[in-house]
C-alpha cells in the first residue's frame, strides 16, 4: 500500500514524528491503529467479560475471597 498525502500532511508527519523522536512510518502506523480501534463495533460487555473470565479466574477468585 502507498499513501498519499499533501505536502503540508507530510511537513506535519514530519514534525510529528521528530518530536516524539519516532519514524514518520511509525506515526502513520500509530494514528492508523488509533483509528481502526475508534472506529470498531462496541462489544457488550457480557461477551467481553466471558471471553476474558477464564484468563483472569484466578485474580477474580482471589477477589471473591478478600476481605477488610
Amino acid at each position: 500500500m502507498t499513501l498519499r498525502l499533501s505536502a503540508a500532511q507530510s511537513e506535519a508527519l514530519r514534525r510529528r514524528a521528530q518530536a516524539e523522536g519516532a519514524s514518520m512510518q511509525d506515526v502513520a502506523r500509530r494514528a492508523v491503529e488509533a483509528y481502526i480501534r475508534a472506529h470498531e463495533p462496541e462489544v457488550p460487555l457480557a461477551v467481553l467479560i466471558d471471553q476474558e473470565l477464564d484468563r483472569y479466574a484466578g485474580a477474580v477468585g482471589r477477589l471473591g475471597r478478600w476481605q477488610d
